[in-house]
């Protein structure tokens, strides 16, 4: 139990190592962000929903997209390890 116990905690301490950031424009200026999830089969090769950042991003000029790995993600992962289901987040902050 104690060694389970270690394993998530190192899982979730090392989570946030891959994000992605991309500026657009002059970057965030209102601070209003949305977030989606997109959920992938067979370890990334099959997506199988598709999150629209086009729709979330709107008509703003200047914003930041987000992708990465979150806690609730590697938490999904690790249920769902046996369907090879991957999860990543997708942030849009306007």
């Amino acid at each position: 139990m104690k060694k389970l116990a270690i394993s998530f905690t190192l899982v979730f301490l090392f989570s946030a190592c891959a994000t992605h950031t991309h500026v657009i424009g002059n970057g965030p200026s209102s601070g209003l962000s949305e977030e989606a999830r997109q959920y992938y089969a067979l370890y990334g090769l099959v997506q199988l929903n598709k999150v629209d950042t086009g729709a979330m991003v709107g008509d703003a000029k200047d914003y930041q997209i987000e992708t990465g790995t979150q806690a609730v993600d590697v938490l999904i992962n690790a249920l769902a390890g046996s369907f090879t289901v991957v999860t990543r987040t997708v942030k849009v902050t306007k």
